[in-house]
């Protein structure tokens, strides 16, 4: 079982110290459900990426790097979502669950996810849920835009992955 918290260094959005994001409290609406156990902690820095469809900015992916508690990029999140381990190639995909929502102010929500396919035996091979806490930044532009622009958006959350309990 591998259980990991770490941190990076971003200038936009500021990132939370490892020892806060632990001890940080998860909103009711985003707990796992019972009878899952914690597979790991990882402090994500990226953007989210939105592209203008009918004078609207409208969500397309992220493009995340996720670190271990050392600083080590160890997880790849992009559009799916999925994450992509790059220690063993296991990868998760997973979707919100209905109603599974925080807002957080100046931020994208803080989420539920539950897992829709696994790839591997490696860090993700069992992982049945997937929260996205401690959101700062990521919101999309206000405004109209060009049709087919895109746009980036810094961001950075708390990700943890769940597996049931053995």
């Amino acid at each position: 079982m591998t259980t990991a918290c770490g941190s990076a260094t971003a200038t936009t959005p500021t990132s939370t110290p490892a020892s806060d994001a632990a001890d940080a409290p998860v909103a009711a609406a985003v707990q796992v459900p019972a009878g899952n156990e914690l597979v790991g902690k990882y402090k994500a820095t990226g953007v989210q990426v939105y592209t203008c469809t009918g004078n609207a900015w409208k969500g397309l992916e992220p493009a995340a790097t996720l670190v271990d508690k050392d600083g080590k990029p160890i997880i790849l999140h992009s559009r799916g979502p999925v994450w992509v381990s790059t220690v063993d190639g296991s990868a998760v995909e997973a979707a919100p669950v209905d109603g599974a929502k925080v807002d957080r102010p100046g931020a994208v929500p803080e989420l539920l996810l539950k897992t829709k396919a696994n790839r591997g035996d490696g860090l993700f091979g069992k992982v049945n849920y997937v929260q996205r806490l401690q959101t700062e930044g990521g919101v999309a532009p206000s405004g109209g835009c060009t049709q087919g622009a895109q746009t980036s958006v810094p961001y950075s959350a708390l990700y943890t992955f769940f597996a049931p309990e053995a």
